[in-house]
């Protein structure tokens, strides 16, 4: 029953995050702009570059920077020295007609435990835009799923292991593709709760970038725990 209350409170949590106030699904747009000023749907002046900042309206943002100005919050944003406004609006999960989130039932054999072997290595990733890039990766955690062996390579973040992955229901019984974190194991055996597996903010908004799964995260095996579909 404990391991079901804290689920049901990461529950809570996890619906602030994405439908609260400047949650995930209230991303309305991402522009990427140029040292050019230019026009901007919804914002009044002219927006542009300069410095690595983002100028416009009397605004300057860097990157993770935000201004709330009418109702919107402004928010600077940079990928691989590109730089990008975004916008986000309260009323954008209605515009797009979503408002939950779709979940497997909770089960407590999708707590897996696996073991973590260092692996330090780089991969060529692809976002849901086709920008492609170089990134880092920190280990290889070695699981199995109702007898079938996989492996999931993760970066490390702050004490957390991260890694965006691809099972056998994603694309039909749950989105494309989903994200996961779970702690770094002191021992090297990592506890990895798919419970807990998340959509990606791409699932809400088109104006993501996610990253998508490397090769060695894609698999056949149909994991039926956690995050499904945006409604």
């Amino acid at each position: 029953m404990e391991l079901r209350a804290e689920h049901e409170r990461w529950i809570d949590e996890r619906e602030t995050r994405v439908w609260g106030e400047w949650g995930v699904a209230t991303l309305a747009a991402t522009h990427w702009l140029t040292t050019e000023p230019t026009a901007v749907d919804g914002l009044p002046g002219l927006w542009s570059v300069s410095d690595g900042e983002v100028h416009g309206d009397g605004v300057r943002l860097a990157p993770g920077q935000q201004f709330e100005a009418e109702g919107l919050l402004l928010r600077g944003f940079s990928r691989d020295g590109s730089i990008a406004l975004r916008v986000l609006d309260p009323g954008a999960p209605a515009a797009r007609g979503i408002s939950s989130i779709e979940r497997f039932e909770f089960s407590e054999a999708a707590r897996l435990r696996g073991r973590v072997r260092s692996a330090a290595t780089t991969a060529e990733t692809r976002s849901v835009d086709d920008h492609a890039a170089t990134q880092s990766f920190d280990a290889i955690v070695e699981l199995e799923w109702e007898g079938e062996p996989f492996s999931l390579t993760v970066q490390e973040d702050d004490g957390w292991y991260f890694a965006a992955f691809a099972d056998g229901t994603a694309g039909a019984e749950s989105h494309a593709f989903r994200f996961i974190r779970f702690p770094v194991p002191a021992d090297g055996e990592a506890v990895v709760d798919f419970n807990r597996a998340y959509l990606p903010p791409c699932a809400f908004s088109d104006h993501y970038v996610c990253v998508m799964p490397v090769p060695g995260n894609r698999w056949p095996v149909p994991i039926r725990a956690g995050e499904r579909l945006v409604r």
